[in-house]
């Protein structure tokens, strides 16, 4: 499965005028990142709605965790994603197809190792983020969907949105991140208080987010299988592997983005801990306004992540007075 870039895609990146190749990057994954928040919101909101405040902040507890998958998914999405894009103003396609090969399986074994560490200390990792007798079961059956069952699916769906907008796909790469946010919303209630018995509503809204996340995930594949044949993006571990100095890019531009995010959250689990020390409903309480705050900070990750492509692509192409529009203008 393999994506090329095609003549409009390139367009974008190199002979777009700066104002129209930006709205056409950022828009969509301004988008997407703000259907993202939106789904994480409608989780909290649908379990809101069983009255139980034990059920909220066992989820509250494990958001955060959760969105280190985020992190995971930055680490090899980001970093493999602006090389790539570098890759291609230098002319350099072949090696840019190894670097996304390498970013995908990078994910893929990051994410897994994730999912084994949570599965295997669970108890110990709840323990310490703060879940007690009330709490513990729910946070458990949460992190056992998004993270254990769907955490692999989950990275890999970003990995591969920033992979597409590293090649000028932004409205693709969005897309299937919007797709998994809307049906998480949709699936929520069906799950919560159709499918399932009462009491059951987070392992309800668990299975949702996961189900979503698969079927973003498979909305990739079938994006790469449309693209048919090409260069560029690919699961293939046949092209081998990149260059030292690529696999060093990957985790130079990577690390950094996966620890800014990292930290963001790991402000949230300190929180979270935080507000335990008082009683479970203050979790709760802390639980949706931290998710309200995050609406400016998901805007600045679309726009940089939309703008990224562009700037990287014009500066190893050498067109500097683009690149310095392009910042300039985001």
């Amino acid at each position: 499965m393999q994506a090329k870039v095609t003549s409009s895609q390139q367009d974008i990146l190199q002979n777009l005028p700066v104002p129209s190749a930006l709205r056409k990057m950022i828009l969509p994954a301004i988008s997407s990142q703000l259907i993202v928040l939106i789904y994480n919101m409608a989780d909290t909101f649908f379990v809101g709605q069983t009255k139980n405040p034990y059920m909220v902040a066992g989820t509250s507890l494990i958001l955060p965790v959760f969105n280190i998958t985020l992190c995971l998914a930055g680490l090899a999405g980001i970093g493999g994603g602006s090389l790539i894009s570098r890759l291609l103003g230098q002319g350099k396609e072949d090696e840019a197809k190894r670097v996304s090969a390498f970013s995908l399986y990078l994910g893929l074994a990051i994410s897994a190792l994730f999912a084994i560490i949570i599965a295997v200390f669970m108890e110990p990792i709840l323990g310490l983020l703060g879940a007690g007798d009330n709490t513990y079961e729910y946070a458990k059956q949460y992190a056992l969907c998004v993270i254990v069952t769907g955490g692999i699916p989950t990275v890999l769906s970003n990995v591969l949105a920033n992979l597409i907008r590293s090649i000028g796909r932004s409205k693709e790469a969005s897309a299937g991140i919007i797709l998994g946010g809307l049906l998480n919303i949709a699936l929520d209630p069906l799950f919560m208080f159709v499918l399932l018995p009462d009491g059951h509503e987070v392992l309800g809204a668990g299975l949702a987010t996961c189900l979503s996340n698969c079927i973003a995930f498979l909305f990739f594949v079938g994006v790469l299988v449309r693209m048919g044949r090409g260069t560029v993006v690919t699961f293939s571990p046949r092209v081998g592997l990149p260059c030292r100095d690529s696999i060093v890019a990957v985790f130079g531009v990577g690390v950094p983005s996966a620890i800014a995010t990292f930290l963001f959250d790991l402000d949230y689990v300190i929180i979270d801990k935080l507000m335990v020390s008082y009683d479970d409903l203050a979790l709760a309480a802390v639980g949706i306004v931290l998710k309200v705050e995050r609406f400016p900070l998901n805007v600045g990750i679309g726009i940089c992540q939309g703008m990224m492509p562009l700037v990287a692509y014009n500066y190893s192409a050498g067109n500097k007075q683009r690149m310095e529009d392009t910042i300039r203008l985001a």
